[in-house]
């Protein structure tokens, strides 16, 4: 049997982690979040000082990196060199380092090989932002997820604990975040032409998958 792959793209904030999980648990198929994927890069360039922006160090750089997912229970662990560096990449810095040094073309090539590879023995969800444009353009169903800026940066600022946090900084880092996801000349973050959209702005979690699993049945 054909192995079912479903992809979630859309913009920081609108839901995709926790609508994805969601939608895994209901379809019995395993959750990827492979922006997790782009902040393991972005926390080895971090902790190992690299000039990202460099040709010739980053290629060195990719070429000694060892990131792989590792199932544990239902969902998978990020690993990097046998190390679980999954509680390391949440932070406001990865997310925007990541942001930044996913638009190196390099990046994006060396970690293809990791997720198509998931996707080669089981039926799974890939969250991103390319995976319905460049990474899986033949997966069987593509939603492109999107909600008001506003609401995403209140979101974002609901989930994080810091006492110190900033509504505006957290909407300014989104604002940015958007801009180099969608203006980054190798796979810019857009919706794929046979992707379903849906506006998360108003819409509870469970309501976007209840939406999701309608669209899928009729697929």
């Amino acid at each position: 049997m054909r192995l079912k792959i479903i992809t979630i793209d859309g913009p920081a904030g609108a839901g995709k982690t926790t609508v994805s999980k969601l939608l895994s648990k209901k379809l019995g198929c395993v959750y990827v979040d492979t922006g997790a994927l782009y902040r393991g890069v972005a926390f080895e360039i971090q902790r190992q000082d690299i000039d990202w922006k460099n040709d010739t160090a980053l290629e060195k750089f990719l070429k000694g990196l060892d990131l792989n997912f590792v199932m544990e229970k239902d969902s998978f662990i990020l690993m990097s060199s046998g190390r679980n560096i999954t509680d390391f990449i949440r932070t406001p810095e990865i997310s925007m380092l990541a942001s930044s040094s996913s638009a190196r073309p390099q990046v994006r090539a060396a970690l293809l090989d990791i997720q198509r590879n998931i996707a080669k023995t089981k039926d799974a969800i890939f969250e991103g932002r390319d995976m319905g444009t460049v990474v899986f353009p033949d997966a069987a169903v593509k939603f492109f997820l999107f909600a008001d800026l506003n609401i995403r940066a209140k979101r974002r600022f609901d989930e994080m604990p810091d006492e110190t946090k900033d509504i505006n900084r957290v909407k300014k880092e989104i604002e940015i975040r958007d801009h180099n996801d969608s203006q980054r000349e190798s796979a810019p973050l857009t919706p794929a032409k046979d992707a379903f959209k849906i506006n998360a702005s108003f819409l509870t979690i469970e309501q976007v998958v209840d939406k999701m699993l309608k669209l899928i049945e009729k697929a």
